[in-house]
């Protein structure tokens, strides 16, 4: 291994490109939901269970907090579905160069911005 190669280990100065960033945003957007799973199901479950467990979890849902809280849920989901879109268009063969892959990494910000913003006005 050679010693003299240049060491950045300050991760402020690493420039990424948009594609990166998406990817990134994809994985944790992932995981998000994977975490957001058991208390969306906890919610489901308590709502069907009877109709006094119905209105404690429509009350929980009026306060603020809940409400940031399933936005963001939402937002993970609605950016983790247009992204795996991209990647299953990747898959059919469409925007797999690097100029096309930066162009679809832009879309998949742009629209994701928009629809989180719409949804933000639509839980408000």
């Amino acid at each position: 291994m050679n010693s003299k190669r240049p060491v950045n280990l300050d991760l402020r100065t690493i420039k990424l490109p948009v594609t990166a960033y998406t990817s990134i945003l994809h994985r944790i957007s992932g995981v998000i939901l994977f975490v957001a799973i058991a208390a969306l199901l906890w919610m489901l479950d308590t709502s069907l269970s009877s109709e006094s467990g119905f209105e404690q979890v429509k009350s929980c849902l009026a306060n603020p907090l809940a409400k940031l809280v399933i936005w963001g849920i939402l937002s993970a989901l609605l950016y983790h579905l247009i992204a795996g879109v991209r990647h299953l268009v990747m898959d059919a063969g469409i925007g797999e160069g690097l100029e096309s892959g930066k162009l679809g990494s832009q879309i998949v910000i742009v629209v994701s911005a928009i629809v989180i913003v719409l949804l933000g006005v639509w839980i408000w």
